[in-house]
């Protein structure tokens, strides 16, 4: 590992997804809320990218929820991650699926842009800016990986009293949508410095959307509401 990713992975959030691997294809378990968004956000990618036929690089990729799914809409899709358990249940979930468009690496965004700058037509990093220790970081290696013109969309959570009652008590310890202790407060990320780290980076941030649920209903939806969950869409200059 080159000394410029290291710098950037948390092996204890690595650790923390490794040890629940097994069970990111189960809808039922700890990764439920993201197989009940996962239709919400692909949607909102496609309708403004339109996947098919696309080459598409998912950061973070996990155990491939989203990857796979993009691969459906048409696109050749690599993921990537550092949580190697992950990635050998996204490998089996391929085998398991026939999904042949879509390949994993265990590797990071820093040392993936040293090979591969400027060679994707779409680049993903959901949920993953808030479990690193430097998401601006990230975000530029995302940028490098874009090609001129392309699109890249991230998701996190917003820094503020309502996201820290909602996302941690809330979903952790209230309603046990997620395990306790998946999220840090400090560790979120505010619109605004978001928006600050793409200019950064070069890139134009071009939409904003939330996502939220309804405890009552027990259904996600996306809406103009963006204290809590938050996708942004943003397009890399030409």
């Amino acid at each position: 590992m080159s000394s410029i990713e290291s710098k950037n992975v948390d092996h204890a959030e690595l650790a923390k997804f490794s040890a629940l691997a097994s069970k990111w294809w189960d809808p039922n378990s700890e990764f439920r809320p993201l197989h009940e968004i996962n239709p919400l956000r692909l949607n909102w990618i496609d309708e403004r990218v339109d996947l098919k036929d696309k080459r598409v690089l998912d950061v973070g990729c996990g155990g491939g929820i989203l990857a796979e799914s993009m691969a459906r809409r048409g696109a050749d899709v690599l993921g990537i991650d550092l949580a190697d358990k992950s990635l050998k249940v996204a490998e089996l979930h391929k085998l398991e699926t026939g999904v042949n468009n879509v390949n994993y690496r265990c590797v990071s965004a820093e040392r993936l842009a040293l090979e591969e700058q400027s060679t994707f037509d779409v680049v993903t990093c959901l949920e993953m800016l808030e479990h690193v220790p430097d998401p601006a970081q990230t975000i530029q290696a995302c940028a490098d990986l874009c090609k001129p013109g392309g699109w890249l969309f991230f998701s996190t959570i917003n820094r503020n009293p309502k996201s820290f009652v909602f996302a941690i008590v809330g979903a952790e310890y209230v309603l046990n949508l997620l395990p306790k202790g998946t999220h840090e407060y400090k560790k979120f990320i505010k619109p605004s410095e978001l928006a600050q780290y793409a200019r950064q980076s070069k890139l134009d941030f071009s939409e904003i959307i939330g996502l939220v649920y309804n405890p009552l209903t027990k259904v996600y939806r996306l809406a103009r509401d963006t204290d809590v969950n938050y996708m942004v869409a943003c397009r890399k200059s030409l």
